[in-house]
């Protein structure tokens, strides 16, 4: 089965309950990364006074890569630990991976 990447782009403050769910998974996700980013448009949020004055709300992206099947256990292990938590996500098919 070929691998997929998942990008999940989060409020910060349920960035640390999903970096722990994903770090307690190590069968289903070898590893991530995660980068700060910034929320922008009409579905982002904003709530801070320094959010309304900047026009974009922070926020955390997570990528990994797995299997499919791995990739989509770990969205339903978020929506039932998490079922609210505000998430972003999408799963693009990874042409080629390696380490150089």
């Amino acid at each position: 089965m070929a691998d997929v990447l998942l990008s999940l782009t989060m409020p910060n403050d349920v960035a640390q309950h999903i970096e722990d769910l994903l770090l307690s998974r190590p069968d289903l996700v070898r590893g991530f990364t995660a980068t700060m980013a910034e929320g922008h448009g009409a579905v982002v949020p904003l709530v801070e006074p320094a959010e309304l004055v900047s026009g974009h709300s922070p926020r955390l992206q997570i990528r990994l890569a797995g299997t499919e099947e791995a990739m989509r256990a770990v969205l339903a292990l978020i929506k039932a630990e998490l079922p609210k938590a505000n998430i972003f996500f999408w799963l693009v098919p990874i042409i080629e991976m390696g380490r150089l």
